[in-house]
């Protein structure tokens, strides 16, 4: 730039010196001069239709690309704060009955509160500053391939109308472009081999998440970790509702009766699979079982409460008295609660909002982002190089049109 900084001055002070020496041309040499400009003159301002082209796509890729990123930000805070919400819920529930376990939930609740309030903060924060970055950069691509547009055409103009000193000015002015052209040149490339990378570690981490660059930096466990802690819920769950069952089925047999519709109506929807993973598949429920969270209903009519009397409740077969009753119902209404976020659960054990998203971005959004990119950059780099070799031309022009 300093160096056509330097000769645009130079000409221009010998155009108004008279300085230069007479020099004469042979039409031959005139000829190859103006075929020349007018062949780079065409190839710029395709290069530039190109440039305009690409730098519009690249524009789309990398929003639908940035999008997707952000909102797998945004899902895994929704589940987070879904699981924070309902462990609240079971920790009052439980605080009566079991105070140790209420305040363990409190500090997990907690934690899990600053894990989304963290990814909420990152993904505004990141979603504003990449806004920023991909309209700055459009912008600059927009107003540097137009203004050397303009410049290219105006130049042509000059020419035909022999403006001498304003040539020299056009001279001057598309060096500078030029010189700006490569820089984003630089930019584009950088983009496109970051892109290149990132596309490639999003491949790794769907297919070995944990032995990867990304592993680190989200926040998703260690795979054996998340399956040993999944089947530890299910153990825990199932045998509590094992129990349950058990007692059900004493109760019943101490009542007198011997009815098995009875005894199966009475039994409790076991949603997991047996040992050793207990995976998680209500479907398997058996026709008539009641969900864990209907138990209070069904203990209910067996509930002596404080203001019957023992004989009265006795007579009518109320065995279960007021306390164990709510005791029941704060149970098995945190155990229903933790069914029904149990698919949340799993999805941030195992990561499955990040790695479907991963799954999507890499083969499809990826694959036209580093298209995309490298059209931008391949565009920009054939810009500069014409425009290089045009102003050379324009030069030896100059020197003719004198």
């Amino acid at each position: 730039m300093l160096i056509g900084l330097a000769f645009g001055i130079f000409v221009i002070v010998k155009q108004r010196s008279g300085s230069f020496p007479p020099t004469g041309y042979s039409d031959r040499y005139y000829n190859v001069v103006s075929c020349l400009l007018l062949v780079f003159t065409i190839l710029a301002i395709t290069a530039s239709g190109f440039a305009y082209a690409g730098n519009h796509q690249s524009l789309k890729r990398t929003i639908e690309l940035k999008n997707s990123i952000v909102e797998t930000g945004e899902d895994a805070s929704e589940t987070i704060q879904r699981v924070v919400k309902t462990l609240t819920g079971i920790q009052y529930l439980l605080h009566p009955y079991e105070p140790y376990k209420s305040f363990q939930l409190n500090v997990t609740t907690h934690k899990l509160g600053n894990e989304s309030r963290t990814i909420t903060s990152f993904v505004q924060q990141s979603g504003h500053s990449i806004d920023k970055a991909i309209t700055t950069s459009y912008v600059v691509h927009l107003v540097v391939v137009t203004l050397n547009l303009v410049l290219v055409v105006a130049a042509l103009v000059l020419l035909l109308l022999h403006w001498h000193p304003g040539f020299i000015i056009i001279i001057l002015l598309c060096w500078i472009l030029t010189t700006l052209s490569w820089l984003l040149t630089g930019v584009d490339f950088f983009i496109f081999t970051f892109a290149a990378d990132t596309c490639s570690a999003f491949e790794d981490f769907v297919q070995n998440p944990q032995n990867n660059s990304l592993s680190s930096v989200l926040p998703c466990v260690d795979s054996s970790y998340s399956t040993q802690l999944l089947a530890d819920i299910g153990f825990t769950i199932s045998g509590a509702i094992t129990q349950i069952n058990s007692k059900i089925g004493d109760a019943i047999w101490s009542l007198g009766s011997d009815d098995k519709e009875v005894l199966k109506f009475g039994m409790i929807c076991d949603p997991f699979t047996q040992a050793p993973n207990y995976s998680y598949a209500p479907q398997l429920c058996a026709e008539g079982a009641i969900k864990i969270g209907d138990l209070p209903n069904v203990l209910e009519s067996f509930t002596c409460y404080n203001q019957d009397s023992a004989e009265s409740c006795k007579n009518e077969g109320k065995f279960v008295s007021e306390y164990n009753y709510y005791k029941a119902w704060a149970y098995s209404g945190s155990i229903q609660k933790i069914l029904d976020i149990y698919p949340d659960l799993r999805s941030l054990a195992e990561c499955t909002v990040v790695k479907f998203t991963f799954s999507d971005v890499m083969p499809r959004q990826c694959k036209l982002f580093r298209v995309a990119v490298k059209r931008l950059w391949s565009s920009m780099l054939s810009l500069s190089i014409f425009m290089v070799v045009l102003v050379v031309i324009w030069v030896a022009k100059a020197c003719q049109e004198r």
